[in-house]
């Protein structure tokens, strides 16, 4: 695989050849109220086509793909406003901030280490975090991403989504994908025969989302693979009004981290042209198996 990694200011530019995979913003700039943290945007297929969003009107803070935590003991890593039980949507003096702290290429990827911070200041979680390139084909690749969550901040840290807060169907937390707008009303394809948007809240090994592009005849297929090596894991999905999708760690049930453990998460998002079937993706899925002996920040592209 030929890799090419570019640094220019606080951008990463990921190629495979002669295609750009994807940027990644590692020191955004933004409005505190957007939760400033990393992200990847515009990602692309091997054919060119974006198949992320970037700041949509309907939620400013949704940038691409990005780790996230809409709820960390009242605290909110996401962006935005934060949702109260029984008072709905409010805008709080609770947003916080994931900060780049160092980064380091390797051949496939790079680490980077981060520090969450409260509005207020205040250190709560070390991540380490590592993105790979895996299994560049004729008309895909993958993104393998990999995290590891330390407490630091003395007392536990207790993770949920608005869902634990009250709001029905709503537990996106972690790792967010947010599509390009004529992606809405795509087609969701899920593990053991499932699919359909009535894949929010469900639980699947893996979950595809293919869209079709604006301007060019040509679609594009995402396909999530959940890491069993995962926390309890729900798919938070949307077709409408917008093309999103999360594998949630705390939709329904919240996540405690004692002081000084480790919450690790891993996940591989294929981006691939063209619109595939359950047959294609099926097929995809059954070559490359996640085992349970893998490590979780593994870079090996041959797991």
């Amino acid at each position: 695989m030929n890799l090419a990694i570019d640094r220019v200011d606080d951008v990463l530019t990921v190629r495979a050849g002669d295609a750009e995979l994807f940027r990644y913003v590692y020191r955004p700039e933004g409005s505190a109220f957007e939760g400033p943290k990393p992200y990847l945007h515009p990602v692309r297929t091997l054919a060119g086509d974006v198949v992320t969003a970037y700041r949509p009107n309907d939620h400013r803070w949704h940038k691409g793909i990005q780790m996230t935590a809409t709820d960390v003991s009242g605290q909110n890593f996401w962006g935005g406003v934060t949702y109260v039980r029984d008072r709905g949507y409010l805008e709080l003096a609770n947003v916080g901030t994931m900060r780049h702290e160092e980064l380091v290429p390797h051949a496939t990827g790079f680490a980077e280490r981060l520090t969450w911070h409260t509005q207020a200041g205040e250190h709560w979680v070390d991540e380490i975090r590592e993105l790979a390139v895996q299994d560049v084909e004729s008309d895909s690749w993958a993104l393998r991403f990999s995290t590891e969550l330390t407490n630091v901040r003395g007392e536990p840290l207790v993770f949920g989504s608005p869902t634990t807060s009250g709001r029905d169907l709503a537990g996106y937390t972690g790792l967010f994908w947010r599509g390009p707008r004529a992606f809405t009303g795509g087609e969701v394809i899920a593990a053991d025969g499932q699919g359909g948007p009535e894949m929010m809240g469900g639980e699947a090994s893996w979950l595809a989302y293919i869209g079709q592009h604006d301007e060019v005849d040509r679609a594009s297929t995402l396909v999530f693979l959940d890491h069993p090596g995962n926390e309890v894991t729900r798919w938070f999905v949307r077709t409408t009004p917008f093309p999103a999708v999360n594998p949630s760690f705390a939709f329904f049930d919240k996540l405690v981290l004692e002081p000084g453990e480790t919450l690790r998460l891993c996940y591989r998002v294929v981006v691939g042209n063209g619109a595939w079937g359950r047959a294609r993706i099926e097929s995809y899925v059954d070559r490359y198996q996640w085992q349970r002996r893998d490590s979780m920040n593994s870079t090996d592209g041959n797991e």
